[in-house]
């Protein structure tokens, strides 16, 4: 399986499933980062990695031709599954990618979501809320910002004296781990979108002496 990664930032999430693939965690591998701006640390990684970069500069862009970039270098490279990681740009998503965009958002869905709910803004939110759990979500990418269906979540729980800092890093360590599991689950096939919601497949039985024909 063939997979790019979008950013717009720091890049830990690509620098994390950078780590999952060399420990032979990730099926398929990373063949192409595609990043919406020059000069960020995000850039780095990739190009530390070897991994082909390509930089389409958003500014004054249109969604639509903006877009058409984008998917021109996801088709160059052919690839089959589009990870978002701290991408902020809005990708209208093409209809032979559909159900093939990820993303993953710092909170339990569809709480804390949608224009301008990212990063640190997210955390805040959540503790100026009272909430005493939050978590993170991974979904399939539609053209409703942060509403797409949801493929897994996980929580944490908010502590009394949390910070927005602490919070955020109780939950990136989540995201670390459930953002692998989905494209795991999904390069196994066990992924189906029933209308707004992803069902999750039995793991296929292995055959062993004791099991009945």
């Amino acid at each position: 399986m063939r997979i790019a990664v979008l950013i717009s930032g720091g890049g830990r999430t690509l620098a994390n499933f950078l780590r999952v693939q060399e420990e032979g965690q990730l099926p398929g591998g990373i063949e192409l980062v595609v990043s919406n701006r020059e000069g960020i640390p995000g850039n780095e990684i990739a190009r530390r990695a070897g991994v082909p970069l390509v930089v389409v500069p958003s500014r004054g862009l249109s969604d639509e031709a903006f877009a058409e970039r984008v998917y021109a270098a996801l088709d160059a490279y052919r690839i089959d599954l589009v990870l978002l990681a701290g991408f902020l740009r809005r990708l209208p998503v093409r209809p032979d990618y559909r159900w093939r965009i990820m993303n993953i958002h710092p909170s339990l869905l569809p709480l804390f979501g949608g224009r301008g709910m990212y990063g640190e803004r997210v955390h805040r939110a959540v503790l100026a809320s009272g909430m005493k759990v939050s978590g993170c979500t991974v979904h399939f990418v539609t053209d409703e910002l942060d509403r797409g269906p949801i493929i897994l979540q996980a929580c944490v729980p908010v502590e009394e004296d949390d910070t927005p800092e602490t919070l955020a890093a109780r939950v990136f360590a989540e995201e670390c781990r459930l953002y692998p599991e989905a494209v795991r689950l999904y390069a196994a096939g066990r992924l189906v979108v029933e209308g707004e919601r992803v069902r999750i497949l039995p793991a296929a039985r292995e055959a062993s002496k004791g099991d009945e024909p």
